[in-house]
């Protein structure tokens, strides 16, 4: 039998050289939203990602709901959402008030560019330069495309879909830093730097972490100059506490940056050991009949952040939900697609069109253990419980 170690999904990979930053920020009394490492993080993120502006914020999801505020939409739009992501990726448009509208996603598990175009084309109109939903007669404004477990979306027909109906892109890249395209028009560019504005995450489970904090990136500063006025509640004048305009305090902590900017640092060590560790599951896993591991796309440098394995029972042996059970009865943290989003509660009466791709992989896909500082060792004993569970 295998040895029974604790193996997590993904923690976070934390130095001690962070102290001096944290020793830096109470020595100075700069522990809140003020502070030198706020700036330091954000032009970091602009260097890396070749960005004109990086805009420092409290979350992902604040990130994404500054997002769609500052790119217009308003009460009673629509805006394109897949249904197979984190419900963080959907609730900012609600926050706004519009309705969000579900597409399929493809074999990468990223929105379907095939019938993002066909919904488009058959089930709307144009109006004046207008996307109407003609089922909702209402106005679609824009699509929000997630790059799902790091894996690079095909912005190039996104890009042309959203030229073609005069719509915003929202990249919510909060699982995709350091990944991006090594071919095609968009070479060079990291996910998130192509639509409209990008939305980073560095959640605990991220690949590089603040505790908590996202970031926005875009090269059009006015959108950033809007989201970052928005951030700090909206105050036009921050002497007398003036303010015209509803804010949010959406702003990072000088804490949670000086974490930041010693993570960026180490990125892409981070990301080699991910792909190392991808590669060795990929050469074991094909040895196992009944399971395969999720590629990631042609034509991009993934930054690997969760690994993907699809079960077939049929050949396994024993379906996911049992292999999901198994794993973590032995101390494997493994996890499932997340629910689709059509499917949850608050989300019931909202259109969902030709879902069917997600609901395989939600039937059949399992992430298994994938931190940065997974240890062969691990990997190893991961494979090896996944021989032992096979009937």
């Amino acid at each position: 039998m295998p040895e029974k170690r604790s193996i997590p999904l993904s923690v976070p990979n934390l130095s001690m050289d962070i102290v001096e930053n944290i020793k830096d920020t109470i020595e100075s009394g700069w522990v809140s939203t003020g502070g030198k490492f706020i700036k330091e993080f954000q032009e970091k993120m602009e260097k890396y990602l070749n960005v004109e502006r990086a805009v420092a914020v409290q979350s992902g999801t604040a990130g994404l709901h500054l997002a769609v505020r500052v790119l217009g939409v308003d009460r009673d739009d629509e805006v394109i959402v897949p249904t197979a992501t984190f419900i963080a990726a959907v609730n900012p448009v609600t926050y706004m008030g519009a309705e969000p509208v579900f597409m399929d996603c493809g074999d990468d598990i990223n929105i379907d560019p095939d019938k993002l175009e066909s919904f488009l084309a058959d089930q709307c109109k144009m109006v004046d330069g207008k996307v109407i939903n003609k089922k909702t007669d209402k106005e679609i404004k824009a699509i929000v495309v997630v790059h799902v477990f790091g894996n690079p979306a095909d912005m190039e027909r996104i890009m042309e879909i959203g030229a073609k109906y005069n719509l915003k892109i929202v990249e919510d890249a909060t699982e995709a830093l350091g990944s991006y395209y090594t071919s095609g028009k968009y070479q060079g560019q990291h996910c998130g730097t192509i639509g409209d504005i990008g939305v980073y995450s560095f959640n605990a489970n991220k690949i590089i972490t603040t505790g908590g904090g996202g970031m926005m990136v875009s090269n059009h500063p006015e959108l950033l100059e809007k989201a970052s006025f928005l951030g700090v509640q909206a105050k036009t004048d921050p002497l007398y506490y003036q303010h015209d305009e509803i804010g949010y305090n959406y702003r990072m902590t000088n804490i949670q940056a000086a974490y930041g900017t010693e993570q960026i640092d180490r990125l892409e060590d981070f990301i080699a050991t991910k792909k190392k560790n991808y590669k060795l599951y990929k050469k074991a896993i094909a040895e196992i009949d009944g399971l395969s591991l999720l590629p990631f796309n042609q034509g991009t440098r993934a930054n690997h952040w969760f690994y993907a394995v699809i079960v077939d029972q049929d050949q396994y042996g024993i379906d996911r939900d049992e292999l999901l059970r198994k794993l973590n009865e032995v101390n494997i943290q493994a996890r499932p697609l997340w629910g689709l989003i059509h499917q949850q509660k608050p989300y019931l009466d909202n259109q969902a069109y030709q879902i069917e791709k997600a609901q395989y992989f939600v039937d059949h896909l399992i992430n298994i253990p994938c931190s940065s500082n997974l240890t062969e060792e691990e990997v190893e004993i991961v494979v090896e419980w996944l021989k032992e569970f096979k009937k």
